[in-house]
């Protein structure tokens, strides 16, 4: 590690704090329906849109109406993305003449982008045609970012409201979300890239003649490059800023067409987590309490920085298997030091290490180095981040109400404690609450160890599997812990793209995002019927430092241990392995 390393880090964080008030104020004013510098221009557009769909905007939804809605939305986006793919032989804006994608990866991508995963088992330039990548997946980054969004507000309008059967309307929040929110700022970061090199453009694939000729692995004499381009700036915009992730490249963001400069690699890592950290300030201020906001932004980057400097020491501190062969990887004027394998020589270990873990925070799963080449404790740190449930900022929307779950359970412990009935925001958590917190937290362990377990022991899931060793077994956990929180990274050593893995791998997306959503809004229409609850002196404060450590140690305690064992089956073997313990 070192100092220059660590500024970096620090001017992110400065960045990042800077923004969260101004992009949360705003973002609170659109869902509460106020005027924006933006209204003169998108309102009209806004009224359009509902006279279009039919939609009544002021007609609002109850819970079980809500999910539905989200849920047919949702369905009809897998069947339009699925026939996209399928279809894009046939369709223009296919320069190089792609064919249909296969059936089993159609479908899993189908489900991956609409549930905001954007799991790839395909490479980007090399399998999807410009209109796929343009009407199908750029379409669901927005889309699907937009419906996280919108069952956030649902769910914060709960704590809102006293004795309410509804929670405001999904086309409406669906609308603003997209309109008002993602798209104006997409449009600023496209922009900027394009200025900085990243590609866009409908011209084919360009050749480019080799100054040294090569040879294949069939021994032909290989003299040309085919170098693929395409409307690359449009896509890589949104894909950051709603925490989406699927590259249109295979390299995602190490290729230089995607990821041209430091500049544009800070700004990538920053637009993946601008909203999700300005949407705590916007349920601090929606609430009628910013310190609520600030509170649970506090305890989200208090475990951020703890998980970036632990990323960050433990690719610096290299391979101490090469360090016994006698080679020098500390740091100097004539080296990086540390371990570079996996990593672009461009960016080097701070903003590789900065990249992988907000990355993986925040449910993006787009990479600026290879997280399969991760020493065993940088990849253990990247693992437990997605396994904690993505709350330490998260998914565009499912991050903040998935750390609202888990303030509910703090409250709840909490008041068992001291023997008071727990109550946050004026609404008393009772049974039904906590059952449906429980759930939320529950399943996704379930999915992801069931699905790993099954993978060890089948043909099927073993067929994938590139190191049979710990390390194997760290693939497949890594790739369904990766699809059951909606993150969609991966450690690449894996062959998903078989009709096991593509089958199973959409089974988890699916489950992750909508058997989160939907209890998700169940448990914010218990919450809206609810009477508001008189604060007295023995209410327990929930912006206190106390507080924001139990929250953490809450986090950490329920969200980690349910995966102690698969970690030490994996990355904590292979890192006892390494060391030669």
């Amino acid at each position: 590690m070192t100092l220059n390393g660590w500024l970096q880090i620090i001017v992110y964080f400065i960045v990042l704090l800077l923004l969260v008030k101004p992009v949360g104020s705003f973002i609170a004013r659109v869902f509460q329906g106020e005027r924006t510098f933006l209204t003169p221009v998108l309102a009209p557009v806004e009224k359009f849109i509902y006279r279009l769909n039919g939609v009544n905007p002021e007609e609002e939804m109850t819970w079980k109406t809500y999910a539905v809605a989200l849920l047919v939305f949702s369905l009809f986006g897998i069947l339009l993305l699925f026939l996209i793919q399928r279809l894009q032989g046939v369709l223009p804006l296919n320069p190089t003449g792609m064919a249909a994608v296969p059936s089993a990866t159609a479908f899993n991508t189908a489900v991956s982008f609409v549930t905001n995963t954007n799991w790839q088992n395909y490479g980007g330039e090399s399998t999807m045609s410009y209109l796929t990548q343009m009407m199908g997946l750029t379409v669901q980054n927005f889309l699907s970012a937009a419906a996280g969004l919108a069952v956030l507000m649902a769910f914060i309008r709960s704590f809102t409201r006293h004795s309410a059967s509804t929670l405001g309307n999904f086309w409406v929040d669906l609308t603003r979300s997209v309109l008002y929110v993602l798209l104006p700022l997409s449009i600023i970061l496209a922009m900027i890239l394009v200025s900085q090199g990243v590609v866009q453009t409908f011209s084919t694939s360009v050749s480019a003649t080799l100054t040294q000729p090569i040879t294949d692995s069939n021994g032909q004499t290989v003299s040309q490059q085919v170098i693929a381009v395409g409307p690359v700036a449009s896509q890589l915009a949104i894909k950051h800023l709603g925490t989406n992730g699927g590259g249109f490249f295979n390299a995602n963001a190490a290729h230089p067409f995607e990821n041209p400069n430091a500049l544009t690699d800070f700004l990538l890592v920053l637009a993946q987590t601008i909203i999700p950290a300005a949407l705590t300030y916007t349920f601090g201020k929606m609430v009628g309490e910013p310190r609520q906001g600030w509170a649970v932004l506090t305890a989200m980057l208090i475990l951020l920085i703890l998980f970036v400097g632990c990323t960050y020491a433990a690719e610096s501190a290299g391979n101490p298997l090469f360090t016994k062969l006698g080679v020098d990887q500390t740091a100097s004027a004539i080296q990086p030091g540390g371990n570079m394998e996996g990593k672009e020589v461009r960016f080097g270990i701070v903003r590789s290490s900065l990249f992988a873990t907000t990355t993986t925070v925040t449910s993006t799963g787009a990479v600026d180095s290879m997280h399969d080449s991760y020493t065993p404790l940088g990849g253990f740190i990247l693992l437990l981040m997605m396994q904690l449930g993505e709350v330490v900022l998260g998914g565009v929307g499912s991050g903040l109400y998935g750390m609202l779950i888990f303030v509910i359970v703090a409250v709840f412990v909490a008041g068992l404690m001291v023997g008071r009935t727990p109550e946050y925001l004026g609404k008393k958590i009772e049974p039904f609450e906590m059952k449906m917190a429980a759930l939320l937290i529950l399943i996704m362990p379930i999915v992801v160890l069931g699905l790993t377990a099954l993978a060890v022991v089948t043909s099927g899931g073993q067929a994938g599997v590139s190191n049979p060793v710990p390390h194997g077994f760290s693939q497949i956990l890594y790739a369904f812990t990766s699809q059951a929180n909606n993150n969609g990274s991966a450690f690449a050593g894996l062959s998903g793209n078989t009709n096991f893995y593509n089958f199973l791998g959409a089974l988890a997306m699916l489950i992750g995002r909508f058997w989160l959503a939907i209890p998700t809004l169940a448990l914010a229409g218990s919450l809206a019927a609810k009477k508001k609850a008189v604060t007295g002196a023995g209410t327990l404060s929930t912006t206190s430092p106390l507080f924001i450590g139990w929250l953490i140690a809450i986090i950490l305690v329920v969200g980690a241990l349910n995966f102690v064992p698969a970690l030490a089956l994996g990355p904590v073997i292979e890192h006892l392995i390494m060391i030669g313990a």
